[in-house]
């Protein structure tokens, strides 16, 4: 928890206390009365290499976004995959702010100009560290969102997520579901802090790549001119127009310390004294000392303020007696005192401006005065005062390493050579803490340890409360670690250190991550059920179970088979249990998806899901004996469920958990196809499906069943791919589905199921419809005609015209008075079988009319070409994102009006309403329709598809031209995730626009670019 207002409020309010004081020459703040435990040392007595090297490593864990794939921080994965889709950019990449996961950008990018700072003047300390590779790295990753962050020469992304609703969720980055909305400043809303500060941090990077990448430092320059001028032409405080980052990181210090700050670094950056003019020009605006002509002095640089370093630059760069006046005097406040006046130093020596991130504050002041004190040597200036900032430099960074009266280094993992192992523990960061239940004492010890972390550290009586709740001590954040690196560097120059070998050790885990949990439910002569828990505390890294199934292992007695054993679940929230499947011999298992559930360690509800299933068989079973029942036999029944090794836990195909028994395993049959309903009477029907495809075994048969909630009856069994049921109720519907049965009883997954109304009793159907034709058709429709039916007892209520095959398939439907329909939808030049069947009144249904074959028309010419572009390229999204963009290489215009367009995808569980939404078109959403329709009929890769349209505004695309972009997006209305990788239509290869013929276009209604799906 960050609260930059109430942090820096309180502490402003001590300084300009401090300084009204000064006013009538009274000290403000003074020396402790009380005599300090110890004085820090001066020297270098630690390795300020392996604390650099730590330091480096931090920035790794905070990075957001897919991760690359030289990672080093193996607990951290992708993150924050939709950053900016709420405008239709890709804002993936960047870093979390500190503890929590919002990407606040103005401590982000004061971080990045510090970092860079830091290298630009202590290169040599980052290469004797062997780190010079990892602080280029770390500000790559912090420019390249910056880059994204300016789409447009006078906008500017300055944040995404929301802090408040960020902060209301504990647990690990990757598994956040918090919505992440971006904001940005406009030339009619701006931030020139903001913008200013991020000028400066690609100017002062620029330099950092001038040799190692000149085409990328080049690009960093031209990116950080046009910020500034956005920055200097545009002026206002970003936090009066990005509303929310105020109260977390207020601009109490205005924006002119920034254009100072980022004009220097410009100037460094490119040696065009237009800067250093606009830099000398602008000075005079920065916040004096109660209400003088004195520039601020008893502070120190922060991500609020970069005043205190635009001194000790523009000393370096003019060399001005008034510049130094105004470095020194900062700088004597800290160590000799300036009129009488001192900073706040606890017993052990730390020097505090606030009681909000003590060590920052100290480690920020104490890369000011080494810089200067360098440059003072440099220069044969002042050699008491080089002493002086030098000395007080080193104890600063010694106070926080170590020698200090608890004798703890407030960098996390910082070892001393192996000497040292004591640095806080319960650090305030959700991702390293690891909760899967939001909860910050759950688990009690931080599961990761987040090396190079620096913490707030101590009171102002060197007093430190180890605990994850004290935010102010124990949370550490980007701004703390950036001037931080650039002294360790420094030190490193001066005193030598050495880097571990082989770091990062590799962590393991501190227990199973995803598994399965059981115990008895209740118990009987011939059952058992079982309550059983899948169960996600994944920390390395945290990830998102949605794919998930278990597996339960039982012996069947002799002379039992699969079909006579009953499953039913009293509750589930995943599948109802089944298929049972045979493994191997008289072993066999039944399966339970959890699959379309996203399982993920983010809460208490998140973590985990029930399922009770109950296994009966035909006669009395030992089922202790079974092989999952093992280790549960202990247990009472309604006990609280314990891990188990014995059922098997699957991510898709993959096994994540548990030990199966051993033997030769059994491929069952795959799911016959959907049955389709013939003859329908008052008391039967005929189902027809496709085959099932052969596992292990041969196929011996089918069986039907009729299915009602979680329970399933079997009523007909058959060696073909047909069954003719008897016995039903009259005017009663009934849903029935199809199993496979191989020659060793190995059941396959059930086929989607059917829906069946039968008649009414004592009627007889009406008779067939007769001579059925075709009396026209098109590229992609066939009209038919027919004959009516003779009435039945009643009267025809419809008429459903059949595409013929195994299944049928229903394609037409119209009223019993008529006897002609059209079936559309139709692929060009495509030969094809129908036929009619008549419908009573009351769901009786007539023999089939005889087979006609209709052949649709060759498709018309057409140039349209549908171009796609997606910025999600995850496997699993809470939200599709298809960018279209139709071009016309023909020679004459069409009318948009007349255009369809078609992204196949699947629903993947979840809810099954759908929202749309157009984000951006260049030909307005105004004249832009989306909706999901369903599939009648679902093939492999689609279930439903997008269909966009035009209105009438839209006009006509003319030869040559192009619609231009077009941003869909759809997601289902609980927000469950969809799995892209497999729909249709979806290619993540295209991440810029290119031709996609599996999404399909229509003029006219005819099927003119691409493939449908089948």
């Amino acid at each position: 928890m960050r609260i930059g207002q109430l942090r820096l409020r309180a502490a402003r309010a001590l300084a300009a206390v401090a300084a009204a004081l000064v006013a009538v020459n009274v000290v403000a703040v003074v020396q402790p009365s009380v005599a300090r435990a110890s004085t820090p040392s001066s020297t270098g007595e630690f390795d300020y290499a392996e604390a650099l090297q730590d330091s480096m490593l931090f920035y790794e864990s905070q990075r957001s976004g897919p991760l690359p794939a030289d990672n080093r921080v193996l607990w951290r994965g992708p993150s924050d995959l939709t950053d900016g889709a709420d405008h239709g950019l890709d804002l993936t990449g960047g870093y979390h702010d500190a503890g929590d996961e919002v990407k606040f950008g103005l401590p982000a990018a004061y971080s990045m100009t510090a970092l860079a700072w830091g290298a630009v003047d202590d290169k040599a300390g980052y290469q004797k560290a062997g780190q010079w590779a990892y602080v280029e790295r770390n500000l790559r990753w912090g420019d390249d969102f910056i880059i994204k962050s300016h789409p447009q020469p006078h906008v500017f992304y300055g944040q995404v997520g929301d802090g408040s609703s960020d902060h209301s969720f504990w647990g690990p980055a990757e598994v956040n579901p918090e919505p992440r909305p971006s904001y940005a400043v406009t030339e009619s809303c701006p931030g020139s802090d903001l913008v200013g500060q991020s000028a400066a941090a690609l100017a002062a990077s620029s330099i950092v790549f001038q040799t190692d990448d000149p085409t990328y430092s080049a690009k960093l320059v031209a990116q950080a001119k046009s910020l500034y001028e956005f920055a200097d032409d545009f002026r206002g405080k970003y936090d009066a127009c990005i509303t929310g980052a105020s109260g977390f990181y207020t601009s109490f210090s205005g924006y002119w310390d920034e254009l100072v700050w980022g004009a220097l670094w410009l100037y460094k950056a490119t040696g065009d004294s237009t800067y250093l003019t606009k830099a000398e020009t602008y000075f005079p605006n920065l916040n004096k000392a109660n209400q003088t002509t004195t520039p601020e002095y008893a502070w120190t640089i922060s991500w609020d303020d970069s005043s205190y370093a635009s001194y000790i630059l523009l000393a370096q760069i003019t060399g001005q007696q008034q510049y130094i006046d105004d470095a020194e005097r900062n700088l004597d406040w800290f160590t000799t005192g300036y009129n009488g006046q001192h900073v706040a130093m606890s017993p052990g020596g730390e020097a505090q401006v606030d009681v909000w991130g003590t060590a920052r504050y100290s480690a920020n002041e104490a890369y000011l005065a080494l810089d200067f004190a360098n440059w003072l040597k440099t220069k044969s200036l002042d050699p008491t005062r080089q002493q002086t900032y030098h000395d007080f430099a080193v104890r600063q960074i010694n106070y926080i390493l170590g020698d200090n009266p608890g004798h703890e280094s407030y960098e996390v993992g910082f070892t001393n050579g192996g000497t040292n192992t004591a640095w806080p523990q319960s650090i305030h960061n959700r991702t390293a803490h690891g909760s899967w239940d939001q909860s910050m004492t759950d688990p009690p010890n931080t599961r990761h340890l987040d090396y190079g972390l620096l913490v707030g550290g101590p009171t102002s009586g060197d007093g430190f409360t180890d605990s994850r709740q004290n935010y102010q001590q124990t949370e550490g954040a980007l701004d703390y670690n950036a001037l931080f690196s650039g002294a360790l560097a420094e030190l490193t120059t001066e005193y030598g250190g050495a880097a571990r070998a082989n770091f990062p050790p590799t962590e393991t885990p501190d227990g199973p991550e995803e598994l399965m949990q059981a115990a008895p439910n209740q118990t009987g002569t011939n059952f058992i059920e079982i309550k059983a828990e899948v169960v996600n505390k994944s920390g390395w890294p945290a990830r998102h179970l949605t794919n998930g199934s278990f597996r339960y292992y039982f012996t069947l007695d002799p002379g039992e088979t699969a079909s006579q054993i009953q499953l039913t679940s009293p509750y589930s929230q995943c599948s109802a249990p089944g298929p049972i499947t045979q493994f191997s011999g008289s072993t066999y298992y039944l399966t339970i998806s959890c699959a379309g559930q996203d399982i993920a360690p983010a809460g208490q509800s998140a973590f985990h899901r029930e399922v009770q299933f109950r296994i009966t068989f035909p006669a009395a079973h030992d089922y202790t004996k079974d092989w999952s029942f093992q280790g549960l036999g202990g247990l009472a029944t309604n006990a609280t469920p314990v891990n188990t090794n014995y059922i098997e836990l699957y991510d898709g195909a993959t096994k994540v958990w548990g030990t199966g028994p051993s033997g030769t395993v059994t491929t069952p049959p795959s799911a016959p196809g959907q049955p389709a309903a013939s003859a329908v009477t008052a008391t039967g029907a005929t189902l027809t499906w496709a085959a099932s495809t052969a596992g292990t075994n041969p196929i011996a048969g089918y069986d039907v069943y009729s299915v009602s909630g979680s329970t399933s009856t079997k009523v007909a069994s058959s060696t073909t791919t047909s069954a003719t049921l008897t016995g039903l109720t009259p005017a009663t519907a009934y849903t029935f589905d199809v199993v496979a049965r191989d020659s060793a009883g190995t059941v396959s997954t059930a086929s989607p199921t059917v829906t069946v109304t039968t008649g009414s009793s004592s009627t007889t159907p009406p008779g067939a419809p007769g001579a059925l034709t075709v009396t026209g058709t098109t590229a992609s429709t066939a009209t038919l005609s027919w004959t009516a039916s003779t009435p039945g007892t009643l009267s025809i209520a419809n008429y459903v015209v059949y595409q013929a095959g195994t299944p049928a398939t229903a394609v037409a439907t119209v009223s019993g008075t008529t006897t002609t329909a059209t079936v559309s939808g139709l692929s060009p030049a495509t030969a094809y079988q129908f036929y009619v069947v008549a419908k009573d009144s009351s769901g009786q249904t007539s023999p089939a009319s005889a087979t006609v074959t209709a052949t649709t028309a060759a498709a018309p010419p057409s140039s349209l070409t549908a171009q796609y572009q997606t910025s999600v390229t995850a496997a699993s999204t809470g939200q599709l994102q298809p960018m279209l963009n139709l071009v016309n290489n023909g020679t004459s215009a069409i009318p948009l009006s007349t255009v369809t367009v078609r992204y196949w995808f699947t629903s993947d569980g979840g809810a099954n309403t759908f929202a749309t939404n157009c984000w951006y078109a260049l030909i307005g959403c105004a004249n832009v329709t989306q909706s999901v329709v369903a599939m009648a009929t679902p093939v492999t890769g689609a279930d439903h598809y997008l269909q966009v349209g035009f209105t009438s505004g839209a006009g006509s695309l003319a030869a040559g031209a192009s619609t231009g972009q077009i941003q869909n997006a759809v997601n289902k209305t609980d927000w469950s995730n969809f799995t892209q990788t497999g729909d249709y239509s979806f290619n993540a290869a295209d991440t810029a626009f290119a031709p996609n013929p599996a999404i399909t276009v229509y003029v006219g209604g005819v099927l003119v670019y691409g493939t449908e799906p089948h």
